[in-house]
């Protein structure tokens, strides 16, 4: 792996610097590299997807340990530098661009190169991009078997946040409904380079069983918490309107703060048939 003063030197070589406008904060200890990759439980010949590789650090361990990476990045220099010192391995495949389309659905690069096959994330993700692929991946893809991410302490907070938290809404809601989640690692600014202005987790989410997911179709629950909380200090019987079929137990004069996820799933459920009948 990349020491810090080699990672400074590849950029120096190529004439780059770090780019904040893209969050790159380059994570250089080797430790946590290596606890990352341990805990994601990745092996020989698994398929591991990637999200901003930098310079490369991570990418060259999961290498060294026999994984297929599919790795996507947004900067054309680092992409050109990834190329270069990486493209000789045959495990190895690089996407250049946004690894979203829009906000709600991943790069169709990304897709056409994973293919059926299950994958992992293991990335220390650029923080602008973290909540929309996380929920993406926990919605959509089924064939992801876990995500293992380096992302803002505060993000991991709004995964792990319980009703009547400030931090609770749509991404931990709608995450916490189709996955687990557990902190890995605290990573303080010292950790990366240049450092950040603030402190990092490392997190895992990792897919339930489906008899134990708390929803049936989580595109649905997104829905119906971006409804709710983008008007979080009003009550939901003032944003779902008075003829809104409110179920025993769900009084219209709660907060969404105030909703367990199972009261949410219950609101969309009750939501998308309304609607079923209304048209």
């Amino acid at each position: 792996m990349q020491t810090l003063s080699e990672i400074k030197s590849l950029l120096e070589a190529h004439g780059l610097r770090p780019r904040h406008a893209l969050g790159q904060n380059f994570l250089a200890d080797h430790n946590l590299i290596r606890i990352l990759v341990d805990e994601s439980g990745a092996r020989a010949a698994d398929n591991v997807l990637e999200i901003g590789p930098g310079t490369g650090t991570l990418t060259e361990e999961l290498l060294a340990r026999g994984c297929r990476v599919t790795a996507c990045e947004l900067d054309p220099q680092l992409a050109a530098l990834n190329r270069e010192r990486l493209g000789h391995s045959p495990a190895f495949s690089l996407i250049e661009g946004d690894c979203l389309d829009g906000k709600h659905a991943l790069n169709p690069d990304i897709t056409g190169a994973l293919g059926d096959a299950p994958f992992r994330l293991v990335a220390n993700l650029p923080y602008g991009a973290a909540s929309a692929v996380m929920a993406v991946l926990a919605m959509d893809h089924p064939r992801c078997l876990g995500q293992y991410v380096t992302i803002q302490r505060e993000v991991g907070q709004r995964l792990r946040a319980q009703p009547g938290s400030k931090d609770y809404g749509e991404l931990g809601i709608v995450v916490q409904a189709t996955c687990s989640v557990r902190r890995i690692a605290t990573l303080a600014p010292e950790c990366f380079w240049p450092r950040p202005e603030v402190t990092s987790e490392m997190v895992a989410i990792e897919p339930l069983p489906p008899e134990s997911r708390r929803t049936k179709d989580p595109r649905r629950l997104s829905a119906a918490c971006r409804a709710l909380f983008t008007q979080r200090r009003k009550q939901i019987g003032t944003t779902l309107g008075r003829t809104f079929p409110f179920p025993g137990g769900i009084a219209p004069t709660l907060r969404p703060e105030q909703l367990t996820i199972e009261q949410i799933e219950a609101l969309a459920v009750l939501g998308a048939g309304s609607e079923k009948r209304t048209d």
